[in-house]
């Protein structure tokens, strides 16, 4: 079957999405000799408005829709997503084609003062915009002011280090990638804080109907992060989350076992459900025991009672 020669690929404007873009582009171009790569940039609804948190501006597709648009007018031939943006429903038309390897998926401190989240004064304020992370905050230190905080990675940086906030969290791996983890005091450990769904992973996002990029594409899946990311969204998408849901929940293969760890928690942080399963893995069953085993955590998490203090 004969290969394009080039494949125009959607990304968002900062200067991780841009790192994003070129990784994909790269191993693209490893994949496939000779095959010509082209970064179409976008600016997104969710990256001009910064002045509300994301549950108020309507949550997750914020970031998507400008090059889902594009996806299925044919203006861009694939698009690259940091995965925990991308809600859990494909659009009609459009599949999420690899996740290609993650990166660490732990949250990072960022804290001027040098303080460990123990160790910060009463009553002081931490810059989030995510429920997830504002409530895992609370169940350690209900004394903390939450605080939203919007922007792109450096910005959010420099807002804790100029502005009201005394800490704040980040993915680790958006430092990583920019290579700025020296702005880290420390990196959260997963008892504190479990990281979002699809954290730290890439969705490249491509037409449905296996046409010549999503082919050219499957090159770069990674079956045991595709696993992994399918178990964390499917517990979120049976409990009816999004961004305005404090669900956490982190996917990992060992051998031939797919785990998974989830977490549930009220926005005061007072109550907290949390489940832990596993089941087989294989990579030619990576979605498959994915969805079947994060169903089965989200059943476990209800029947514990998390549909309490979902949104």
């Amino acid at each position: 079957m004969p290969t394009p020669d080039t494949l125009r690929l959607g990304t968002r404007t900062s200067r991780l999405a841009m790192w994003q873009a070129e990784h994909v582009a790269d191993a693209l171009r490893r994949a496939w000799p000779g095959l010509t790569v082209e970064l179409v940039p976008f600016v997104t609804k969710g990256d001009k408005t910064l002045d509300k948190t994301l549950p108020e501006i309507g949550g997750k597709g914020l970031f998507t829709a400008e090059l889902e648009a594009s996806l299925l007018d044919g203006r861009i031939d694939l698009a690259v997503h940091s995965l925990k943006d991308l809600p859990t429903a494909d659009p009609a038309g459009l599949t999420v084609g690899a996740t290609p390897e993650r990166a660490d998926p732990r949250d990072a401190w960022i804290c001027p003062g040098g303080h460990a989240l123990a160790d910060l004064p009463a009553g002081a304020t931490v810059g989030t915009s995510s429920l997830r992370r504002g409530a895992q905050l609370l169940r350690q230190r209900p004394d903390l002011v939450i605080r939203s905080i919007r922007g792109n990675v450096e910005t959010r940086i420099r807002k804790v280090h100029e502005e009201a906030y005394d800490a704040g969290v980040l993915a680790l791996a958006g430092l990583t990638r920019l290579e700025i983890t020296d702005r880290a005091h420390s990196i959260l450990d997963l008892g504190t804080m479990l990281p979002a769904p699809g954290q730290a992973a890439l969705g490249i996002q491509v037409r449905a109907g296996g046409d010549e990029a999503a082919r050219l594409v499957a090159a770069l899946d990674h079956p045991q992060t595709r696993a992994a990311v399918t178990a964390e969204r499917a517990f979120l998408a049976a409990l009816g989350g999004g961004c305005s849901a404090p669900i956490a929940a982190l996917g990992t293969v060992h051998g031939d076992r797919l785990h998974l760890r989830a977490r549930v928690v009220s926005t005061d942080g007072a109550r907290t459900v949390e489940v832990e399963d596993d089941g087989g893995f294989t990579p030619d069953s990576a979605l498959a025991s994915g969805s079947t085993l994060g169903q089965r955590a989200a059943a476990a998490a209800l029947a514990q009672g998390a549909r309490e203090f979902l949104p």
